[in-house]
């Protein structure tokens, strides 16, 4: 605060934009207005709106929109009555901290208790946030623009990884892959509706849930998103360029872009990680970031997009297009197993799985080779890893037991460049991905060729 006023002093603007630097300028918008600095773009108020817990609830409820049952905690007691009410699973997070901090998905009243004794002390100054977590809902980000009165999508983009899984770490498919017409239609809506009703001047960022048909609101951020400079090579529009000059007193129309660009070519971006440099990390993935940057694969199919991203992400992420997938899933995972085993046989991969997961997939008459478990002794799943039998893991866990158990099959994954998948969609995606491989190889072309123009 006393920075930007400093700098405000000197420079004497005749104002500040808020909307370009993640979260921390929104916390400061308020007290800038306060202190005489003038507000380009969306109102102070407006903001806060979005950011208020209670206040972000009413405007869902006043424009009769869906969102995860939720409740407030300040102590332990309180923060089991909201659990109980809503139902579990449910994720929990500090009410003061940036890139998912300290968030989890709990399934039970233990799990709880024992997250709010070592996670946080809950107190009324630091409120405990308690969401109903939707399990196998698709997460979306919708990126748009709006000058008060008129809103323009920018990009839709589908996460691969399921909600539950912070969007910084997930990779996501610009256009959607799987989304329904109908279910884009009424994304698209609801996000002109929440722009519209904020009077967002500038940039917005939505993340939404689909589950069972169903839209839910989870987020609302009226400023640019870290998918801004993805959206924009994406469609070809420098969003972050034409967003200043509407906060500078331009309208859409004025500025030229008063439609949402359709594109022939799928954009996927991939997180990037930075887990070898970190002895000891664990390669799951949640509600904390653990991301470092980003990279984008683009071609005309899915399957060709989500490869070129792999090769992006550096050698443990270049897929395979022979040899050996181990498979080891928990137990709710197990009809994909089956399906994935399907798949990538099909390919032409042997498949090895542990004893559970290969008596699923040997019932539906798929040839499977049973390995040991780590704890089960030797040789066992880490062993073939360190000597080059297997080219591809797919291992998912739940439970703090299961992901201790099965953590040194990750790690050796990728202290020995081994592309590993610990979602089920992650590794639909990554089957995509070689099939598109094997059937030809990839091309190379400049970016612009992509776009039929491009604004300036």
């Amino acid at each position: 605060m006393e920075d930007v006023l400093n700098i405000a002093d000197v420079e004497q603007p005749e104002g500040g934009i808020v909307q370009f630097g993640g979260q921390t300028p929104l916390n400061l918008a308020v007290p800038l207005l306060n202190a005489g600095v003038k507000i380009l773009g969306t109102s102070p108020d407006s903001i806060d709106r979005a950011e208020d817990r209670e206040r972000f609830k009413e405007l869902l409820q006043r424009l009769g929109l869906r969102q995860p049952a939720n409740g407030t905690a300040t102590s332990v007691a309180e923060a089991m009555a909201i659990a109980h009410q809503i139902g579990y699973p449910v994720i929990v997070r500090p009410s003061y901290v940036l890139g998912g901090r300290a968030m989890e998905v709990v399934y039970d009243e233990t799990d709880l208790h024992e997250y709010v004794d070592r996670a946080v002390q809950a107190s009324p100054e630091h409120p405990l946030l308690i969401d109903k977590f939707l399990e196998d809902a698709i997460e979306i980000d919708v990126d748009a623009i709006a000058d008060g009165e008129t809103v323009v999508i920018g990009g839709i983009m589908e996460h691969i990884e399921e909600a539950g899984v912070h969007s910084g770490d997930s990779a996501c498919s610009l256009p959607p892959y799987s989304l329904s017409s109908r279910i884009k239609a009424e994304i698209k809506e609801q996000t002109k509706r929440l722009a519209l009703e904020l009077r967002v001047v500038g940039l917005i960022n939505i993340q939404f849930a689909v589950k069972n048909g169903d839209v839910y609101v989870l987020e609302v951020n009226p400023r640019a998103s870290r998918t801004i400079p993805f959206v924009s090579k994406a469609i070809g529009v420098p969003l972050a360029k034409l967003a200043a000059r509407v906060m500078a007193g331009k309208t859409l129309q004025a500025v030229g872009f008063t439609k949402e660009r359709e594109i022939n070519h799928i954009a996927l971006k991939e997180a990037v990680f930075p887990f070898i440099k970190f002895p000891g990390v664990d390669t799951i993935l949640g509600p904390e970031m653990k991301s470092t940057g980003e990279v984008m694969g683009i071609d005309l199919t899915f399957g060709r997009a989500f490869a070129k991203s792999q090769l992006s992400v550096g050698p443990a992420g270049s897929l395979p297009t022979g040899g050996t997938v181990f498979i080891s899933v928990k137990d709710k995972d197990k009809p994909a197993a089956i399906q994935l085993a399907k798949a990538l046989r099909e390919l032409g991969f042997t498949i090895l799985a542990t004893q559970g997961t290969a008596d699923a997939v040997r019932l539906s008459g798929i040839p499977v080779e049973v390995v040991l478990k780590v704890i089960e002794g030797s040789p066992h799943v880490v062993d073939y890893i360190r000597n080059g039998a297997v080219q591809l893991l797919i291992n998912t866990t739940m439970g703090k037991n299961s992901i201790r158990d099965s953590y040194s099959i990750r790690r050796a994954a990728l202290v020995y460049n081994i592309p590993y998948c610990t979602t089920i969609p992650g590794a639909f995606a990554a089957t995509h991905g070689i099939k598109a491989l094997l059937d030809g190889p990839l091309a190379i072309k400049p970016l612009q060729e992509y776009h039929p123009y491009v604004l300036v």
